[in-house]
Protein backbone atom coordinates (compact mmCIF):
# COMPACT_ATOMS: atom_id res chain seq x y z
CA UNK A 1 0.00 0.00 0.00
CA UNK A 2 1.22 3.46 -0.72
CA UNK A 3 1.83 5.80 2.19
CA UNK A 4 1.95 9.12 -0.35
CA UNK A 5 -0.05 10.47 -2.98
CA UNK A 6 -0.53 13.65 -5.21
CA UNK A 7 -2.11 16.20 -2.60
CA UNK A 8 -5.98 17.30 -4.27
CA UNK A 9 -7.22 20.42 -3.45
CA UNK A 10 -10.01 17.71 -1.45
CA UNK A 11 -7.56 17.39 1.41
CA UNK A 12 -7.50 21.16 2.14
CA UNK A 13 -10.01 20.77 5.21
CA UNK A 14 -7.64 17.87 6.76
CA UNK A 15 -4.90 19.91 5.98
CA UNK A 16 -6.36 22.81 7.58
CA UNK A 17 -7.19 20.90 10.69
CA UNK A 18 -4.01 18.95 11.19
CA UNK A 19 -1.66 22.06 10.98
CA UNK A 20 -4.07 23.53 13.13
CA UNK A 21 -3.85 20.76 15.85
CA UNK A 22 -0.30 20.93 15.38
CA UNK A 23 0.87 24.11 15.20
CA UNK A 24 2.90 24.00 18.59
CA UNK A 25 4.49 20.91 18.17
CA UNK A 26 5.58 21.96 13.95
CA UNK A 27 6.55 25.75 15.26
CA UNK A 28 10.15 25.11 16.04
CA UNK A 29 10.77 23.47 12.43
CA UNK A 30 8.84 25.98 9.74
CA UNK A 31 9.08 28.81 9.15
CA UNK A 32 6.82 31.84 11.16
CA UNK A 33 3.47 30.95 9.60
CA UNK A 34 0.57 34.11 8.72
CA UNK A 35 -3.12 33.31 10.52
CA UNK A 36 -4.20 32.88 7.39
CA UNK A 37 -1.97 29.14 6.91
CA UNK A 38 -4.10 27.38 9.72
CA UNK A 39 -7.14 28.22 7.58
CA UNK A 40 -9.39 26.15 4.97
CA UNK A 41 -8.52 29.00 2.77
CA UNK A 42 -5.05 29.37 3.70
CA UNK A 43 -4.35 25.67 2.72
CA UNK A 44 -6.43 25.29 -0.15
CA UNK A 45 -4.37 28.78 -1.30
CA UNK A 46 -1.38 26.54 -0.56
CA UNK A 47 -2.09 23.36 -2.40
CA UNK A 48 -3.50 25.46 -5.38
CA UNK A 49 0.53 27.10 -5.54
CA UNK A 50 1.84 23.76 -5.45
CA UNK A 51 -0.84 21.79 -7.86
CA UNK A 52 0.36 25.23 -10.29
CA UNK A 53 4.31 24.30 -9.53
CA UNK A 54 3.64 20.31 -9.89
CA UNK A 55 1.62 21.38 -13.62
CA UNK A 56 4.83 23.27 -14.57
CA UNK A 57 7.38 20.52 -13.48
CA UNK A 58 8.92 21.72 -10.66
CA UNK A 59 7.86 20.48 -7.65
CA UNK A 60 5.58 17.32 -6.63
CA UNK A 61 3.32 17.68 -3.46
CA UNK A 62 2.25 14.63 -1.72
CA UNK A 63 0.40 13.88 1.38
CA UNK A 64 1.34 11.19 3.50
CA UNK A 65 -1.53 8.49 4.66
CA UNK A 66 -1.90 6.28 7.34
CA UNK A 67 -3.15 2.89 7.00
CA UNK A 68 -6.46 3.76 6.65
CA UNK A 69 -5.89 6.25 3.90
CA UNK A 70 -6.05 9.28 6.49
CA UNK A 71 -3.99 12.07 5.91
CA UNK A 72 -1.15 12.50 8.69
CA UNK A 73 1.48 14.78 7.07
CA UNK A 74 2.92 16.42 3.71
CA UNK A 75 5.67 15.76 1.47
CA UNK A 76 7.47 17.45 -1.42
CA UNK A 77 10.09 17.81 -3.45
CA UNK A 78 10.36 21.34 -4.46
CA UNK A 79 12.78 23.18 -6.86
CA UNK A 80 12.91 20.59 -9.43
CA UNK A 81 15.78 21.50 -12.21
CA UNK A 82 16.45 19.50 -14.95
CA UNK A 83 18.75 19.58 -17.28
CA UNK A 84 22.69 18.72 -16.23
CA UNK A 85 21.18 19.09 -12.54
CA UNK A 86 18.28 16.69 -12.26
CA UNK A 87 17.77 17.62 -8.95
CA UNK A 88 15.81 18.78 -6.05
CA UNK A 89 14.95 19.49 -2.41
CA UNK A 90 12.94 17.41 0.02
CA UNK A 91 10.32 18.81 2.80
CA UNK A 92 8.21 16.77 4.81
CA UNK A 93 5.91 16.44 8.23
CA UNK A 94 3.62 14.29 10.10
CA UNK A 95 1.43 14.99 12.62
CA UNK A 96 2.74 14.77 16.35
CA UNK A 97 0.09 11.95 17.17
CA UNK A 98 1.38 9.64 14.12
CA UNK A 99 5.25 10.68 14.76
CA UNK A 100 7.14 7.33 15.77
CA UNK A 101 5.16 5.21 13.70
CA UNK A 102 7.44 4.85 10.43
CA UNK A 103 5.42 6.57 8.05
CA UNK A 104 7.79 9.51 7.33
CA UNK A 105 10.69 7.02 6.60
CA UNK A 106 8.17 5.28 4.35
CA UNK A 107 7.76 8.58 2.65
CA UNK A 108 10.67 9.32 2.14
CA UNK A 109 11.45 5.83 0.62
CA UNK A 110 8.20 5.91 -1.69
CA UNK A 111 8.82 9.79 -2.81
CA UNK A 112 13.09 8.56 -3.50
CA UNK A 113 11.43 5.95 -5.67
CA UNK A 114 9.04 8.02 -7.49
CA UNK A 115 11.67 10.85 -8.44
CA UNK A 116 14.42 8.41 -9.34
CA UNK A 117 11.48 6.38 -11.21
CA UNK A 118 9.00 8.39 -12.83
CA UNK A 119 10.71 11.67 -12.56
CA UNK A 120 14.44 10.47 -13.80
CA UNK A 121 16.30 12.74 -11.09
CA UNK A 122 19.90 11.72 -10.13
CA UNK A 123 19.88 14.09 -6.72
CA UNK A 124 17.40 14.79 -3.72
CA UNK A 125 18.87 17.08 -1.21
CA UNK A 126 17.06 17.59 2.36
CA UNK A 127 17.99 19.71 5.54
CA UNK A 128 17.27 19.46 9.21
CA UNK A 129 18.00 21.53 12.17
CA UNK A 130 21.24 20.78 14.26
CA UNK A 131 18.87 19.19 16.89
CA UNK A 132 16.77 17.66 14.83
CA UNK A 133 17.73 14.06 15.67
CA UNK A 134 14.39 11.88 14.79
CA UNK A 135 14.32 13.56 11.02
CA UNK A 136 18.10 12.76 10.87
CA UNK A 137 17.50 9.19 11.47
CA UNK A 138 14.15 9.19 9.07
CA UNK A 139 16.93 10.60 6.29
CA UNK A 140 19.51 8.45 7.25
CA UNK A 141 16.79 5.50 6.97
CA UNK A 142 15.63 6.44 3.65
CA UNK A 143 19.44 6.31 2.30
CA UNK A 144 20.28 9.70 2.62
CA UNK A 145 23.86 10.83 3.64
CA UNK A 146 25.28 14.07 5.88
CA UNK A 147 27.06 15.89 3.32
CA UNK A 148 27.73 18.60 5.06
CA UNK A 149 26.56 21.82 7.60
CA UNK A 150 25.16 25.20 6.42
CA UNK A 151 25.02 28.35 7.87
CA UNK A 152 21.87 30.46 8.67
CA UNK A 153 20.43 28.49 5.88
CA UNK A 154 16.98 28.99 6.53
CA UNK A 155 14.80 31.31 8.57
CA UNK A 156 13.04 28.69 10.72
CA UNK A 157 10.93 29.79 13.80
CA UNK A 158 11.96 33.63 13.35
CA UNK A 159 15.57 33.07 13.50
CA UNK A 160 18.13 31.94 10.83
CA UNK A 161 19.33 28.71 11.38
CA UNK A 162 22.17 26.26 10.49
CA UNK A 163 20.97 23.02 8.78
CA UNK A 164 22.57 19.96 8.17
CA UNK A 165 22.52 18.57 4.66
CA UNK A 166 21.51 15.32 3.41
CA UNK A 167 21.46 13.99 -0.07
CA UNK A 168 20.86 10.89 -1.72
CA UNK A 169 22.33 10.34 -5.09
CA UNK A 170 20.42 7.65 -7.91
CA UNK A 171 23.27 5.36 -8.51
CA UNK A 172 20.74 3.38 -11.76
CA UNK A 173 22.39 3.89 -14.66
CA UNK A 174 20.60 6.23 -16.81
Amino acid sequence: MSVTRLVTPGDAPALAELVRVNRDFLAPWEPVRSEDYFTLGGQRAIIGDALARYKQGSALPHVILDRTGRVVGRITLNGIVRGPFQSCSMGYWVSASDNGRGLATAAVREITGVAFGELGLHRIQAETLLHNIRSQRVLERGGFVRIGMAPAYLNIAGTWQDHILYQVVNTTPA
